[in-house]
């Protein structure tokens, strides 16, 4: 499956403009974590993850990064975190969204793609949900006990573009759906943090 994940419908997209796009697996009941893990198994949604995320700069963190179990290959990786000690190899670290969003967007502009891929955990796209232009989550039907929730998803903001519903695969538990947002409207600015307008400000002058 292909997705043009940097460019929004209904026009062309500037070369320049680089799009922040939210990639998510999240439970009907707005679940997507236990115990710094996924509540279900669905290796259909990790093929899915790698086809749309290979080649493009990712921003991850730390926690999140480091329940992975294998590496990202084919991927720029950004981790950010607020541990100065922190390092692991073929990662770019950043200690904060601000600097993960200027190290992506520098290397979307020399990869020659546009789209930067966010992929978790909770607090990450808590951060980059007013800045986002897509969301592409992996709808599960399921309703599990967890931990970390991925923010609501504002109806007033945001527009389902498509929706492609599967069964359940032989390595999967549960059915699920892919499903493409777009933005069609701003985060009302009284809605954001001083942290929120300080990451705004950078990326205003980024993109």
């Amino acid at each position: 499956m292909s997705l043009a994940v940097g460019e929004p419908a209904g026009g062309s997209t500037p070369a320049s403009r680089i799009s922040m796009v939210l990639l998510a697996a999240v439970a009907e009941n707005g679940v997507i974590g236990r115990a710094n893990a996924l509540p279900w198994r669905l290796k259909s949604d990790m093929q899915h993850f790698r086809a749309v995320t290979m080649g493009h700069p990712l921003i991850i963190g730390r926690k999140t990064f480091q329940s992975l179990s294998r590496p990202l290959k084919g991927r720029t990786v950004i981790v950010i975190t607020r541990d100065r000690a922190f390092a692991a190899a073929d990662v770019v670290v950043a200690a904060s969204f601000a600097a993960a969003f200027a190290a992506a967007r520098g290397d979307a502009l020399r990869r020659g793609v546009r789209a930067i891929m966010v992929v978790g955990g909770a607090e990450i796209y808590a951060q980059a949900m007013p800045h986002a232009d897509r969301l592409l989550i992996t709808r599960v039907h399921s309703r599990p006990d967890g931990d970390t929730l991925f923010p609501p998803v504002d109806g007033s903001i945001w527009r389902q573009r498509t929706r492609i519903e599967h069964a359940a695969g032989d390595e999967d538990s549960a059915a699920f759906a892919f499903v493409d947002y777009e933005r069609v409207s701003a985060t009302p600015t009284a809605h954001r943090s001083r942290g929120d307008h300080e990451t705004a400000a950078c990326l205003a002058t980024g993109r």
